[in-house]
């Protein structure tokens, strides 16, 4: 392994995401909210720690493998969330605990959108705008952005591209060099952010909270800058509209978007069939959640019922977690439907969380499958996504992720439970971390503020696992990573 080459790029990154500090900085001198000291000290400790790293390792320029470019994704994203931190121990009155920074920081980097803290509202409006930041930076991946700017710098991306973006992502170079790629994937997120924001804006958001929750919603974070969420706008059916478009476009494959936006056609969704059994599913979820919803008269006109079901299931089905009302309670099995939902996620390629739609396709028809071959043994069937031949190796894949997710799935469960929670909460919150969903059910259907410090500090873990699509993280601790 090349440590040296490996600090070197840490303390790069570092230093590049030092400057992320500068526009919350700015505000806090603008407006005077007593956050200023915060971001200040905050920012000369990340910078003056890159530096220190960067300096006596510059000489380095030894070409990247790729099992080094495993080991920078998994350091960064954990030292990023220790660094990105700081400025929440720093700022909150009355201080929280380093644990709690912790847990925030990285449940905004990797857009899960768990929260801890109450009063959010009463938050200085630099710290509100930090929060969202972390989300929006952490949504497309810190590191891709890095792949664009580090090649100018002498480092190679490649390697860090395929250790970001694992498992059966399809179209992963939408350009044919990787620098080129991560570039256009980041126009195409502004662009996005830039449109949502206006949305927003023109839908009766002032222009903070449309920016704000344009970080959130693009990034499917699901932080806010209200308490209530998106039901501290639930007078103004608009937003709650233009949210539900803009989630359902965050979860689709961005290589699409590239598609359509390059050929000015929309014969690339069109012809997506897991564009397709993503709307599908969704569609069923907000079906059915629509009508008990009404059945059960949580809301009693079918209007209301209509937005708030369709808006819960795609909101909770992307992984974004945005609420506007407690779904937690709502009535029959409706809570653990939309749990469910976010296990599927958004598309492979895009910002959300769960398992990914592809590798839920692949897994229903590698189960069709098994059943035909009981009524025809000798039977060569192919699986086909898309009119095309799925490898196996890929099915192989598919299966491996989907039994490691289970087990480690199993394993923080059980070690929540022996800790004392209870089963519906031990579930839901692995299920809304490892999915980078949010909000749960049980204990943590408002916030994690009653966890133990073991707990959140269990589900920080559960949430980079599912950001890094478990494997990046586990690689790490098998013997033949280690080997020479």
């Amino acid at each position: 392994m090349r440590s040296a080459t490996i600090i070197r790029i840490l303390g790069l990154l570092l230093m590049l995401f030092s400057t992320t500090l500068l526009p919350p900085l700015i505000i806090a001198l603008s407006v005077d909210d007593g956050a200023l000291s915060a971001f200040t000290l905050s920012l000369a400790v990340t910078l003056g720690t890159g530096f220190l790293l960067w300096l006596p390792t510059r000489h380095c320029h030894q070409e990247l493998l790729l099992r080094d470019g495993f080991m920078v994704v998994v350091l960064f994203w954990v030292v990023l969330g220790l660094f990105g931190a700081l400025p929440l121990l720093l700022g909150i009155t009355p201080a929280i605990s380093w644990t709690d920074a912790v847990f925030e920081s990285i449940s905004g980097l990797t857009t899960t959108g768990a929260t801890l803290l109450v009063g959010i509202d009463d938050l200085p409006t630099s710290l509100l705008w930090y929060r969202q930041q972390l989300q929006w930076f952490g949504g497309m991946g810190i590191i891709v952005l890095a792949v664009a700017i580090l090649p100018l710098l002498g480092i190679g991306g490649m390697q860090l591209y395929r250790a970001e973006t694992p498992g059966p992502v399809k179209d992963n170079k939408l350009t044919p060099r990787i620098t080129e790629t991560a570039k256009t994937l980041w126009y195409l997120y502004l662009g996005l952010t830039l449109a949502c924001a206006m949305a927003y804006w023109v839908a009766g958001m002032d222009l903070f909270d449309a920016i704000s929750h344009a970080f959130a919603t693009v990034a499917i974070g699901g932080f806010s800058t209200h308490d209530a969420s998106m039901g501290y706008f639930q007078d103004q059916p608009l937003i709650e509209a233009v949210a539900i478009l803009f989630m359902l476009l965050a979860g689709i494959n961005f290589a699409l978007h590239f598609a359509a936006w390059s050929r000015l056609s929309l014969a690339p969704y069109r012809g997506d069939s897991e564009l397709r059994a993503y709307l599908l599913i969704l569609g069923l979820v907000a079906v059915i959640t629509s009508l008990f919803l009404y059945y059960h008269q949580t809301f009693t006109t079918p209007e209301r019922a209509l937005l708030h079901g369709v808006f819960q299931a795609v909101s909770i089905g992307t992984t974004t977690g945005f609420t506007t009302s407690d779904y937690h309670n709502w009535p029959s099995f409706l809570p653990v439907l939309l749990l469910f939902a976010s296990f599927i996620g958004g598309c492979a390629g895009s910002t959300g969380g769960g398992m990914k739609v592809i590798r839920f396709v692949l897994l229903f028809k590698q189960g069709v499958r098994e059943i035909q071959r009981l009524i025809h043994p000798n039977a060569v069937i192919p699986i086909r996504i898309g009119g095309k031949r799925a490898d196996s190796r890929v099915i192989e894949a598919v299966w491996g992720f989907f039994a490691t997710y289970v087990a480690i799935f199993s394993l923080l469960m059980l070690l929540l439970m022996a800790d004392g929670l209870d089963q519906i909460t031990a579930f839901s919150a692995v299920a809304a971390c490892i999915n980078n969903l949010g909000p749960g059910l049980g204990e943590v259907g408002s916030n994690y503020a009653t966890m133990s410090d073991f707990a959140k500090w269990l589900l920080s873990l559960a949430m980079l696992l599912g950001r890094l699509e478990i494997f990046t993280l586990l690689v790490l601790f098998t013997p033949t990573y280690w080997r020479n």
